[in-house]
């Protein structure tokens, strides 16, 4: 894929490139501001994720201003897993095997995509999917699918997510703005990866992580989590059970 300029609303420029073309960069530290403590113990994630940049490094961008990262993107490359109910974890635990055994890919799987929070409402997150696409179908792959989190669904955790990944809007487009701009860029919402991304943890490492007490067996809603958490007080475990959504964006054999 070339590198790809824009100029965004501020007015700065912003260069995305692969990270095959910029390797300096494959791991470069992007300042996304608050971001839940319980996410980042996801123990697949702590597994593969580094490794992506490495080993699919052609479906990893990062996105430059004034030479500085202000964000990235991760996909890897996998044979059609067709929209698997383990979403997130998966994708990247079916890539990594077909990479071992030798198994040509047809699909590319979006990760995540960051931005830098002082470049956040320009539209960055837009345009690095838009790049994403474009770097999986220059690799002649059929489609870029992706588990997407939506961006307000925290704001309603006892809502199915089978009920909010297809609300609309009058005009028809979702009503969630990261499936709204998924949709925009091209895709389609496929349905539902109902364990996408799985935390597991003593009740103690929970507390550290939320500031909760924990100190009772249920559901219990944490500020971030896009459902509730579930709590077993006498096994000392809590268990977040995250669903994601999937949208692929198909490419036109034309």
């Amino acid at each position: 894929m070339p590198v790809s300029r824009h100029r965004l609303p501020s007015g700065r420029i912003l260069e995305i490139s692969t990270v095959a073309d910029r390797p300096d960069l494959a791991h470069a530290d992007i300042d996304v501001g608050d971001w839940p403590a319980f996410m980042r113990h996801n123990r697949v994630s702590e597994a593969y994720f580094a490794q992506t940049v490495e080993t699919f490094a052609d479906t990893c961008l990062i996105a430059t201003s004034d030479g500085k990262p202000v964000g990235d993107a991760h996909a890897v490359q996998l044979s059609d897993g067709n929209f698997p109910a383990g979403g997130w974890e998966q994708s990247v635990v079916r890539a990594f095997a077909d990479i071992r055994r030798g198994v040509p890919p047809d699909t590319a799987c979006a990760l995540n995509i960051s931005v830098a929070r002082n470049f956040q409402g320009e539209g960055v997150a837009s345009l690095l999917l838009t790049a994403l696409r474009e770097a999986a179908a220059g690799l002649g792959l059929n489609a870029l699918d992706a588990p997407v989190r939506p961006t307000h669904k925290h704001l309603e955790p006892s809502v199915e997510m089978d009920d909010y990944a297809f609300r609309t809007r009058p005009d028809g487009l979702p009503l969630d703005p990261w499936l709204r701009t998924h949709v925009r860029t091209g895709g389609r919402i496929a349905g539902v990866a109902p364990a996408s991304w799985v935390i597991s943890g003593s009740l103690a490492e929970w507390r550290s992580w939320t500031g909760l007490p924990f100190d009772r067996s249920g559901p219990v809603e944490v500020p971030g989590a896009l459902v509730p958490v579930e709590c077993d007080v006498v096994a000392d475990r809590a268990v977040y059970v995250e669903p994601n959504v999937w949208v692929r964006h198909e490419f036109s054999t034309d």
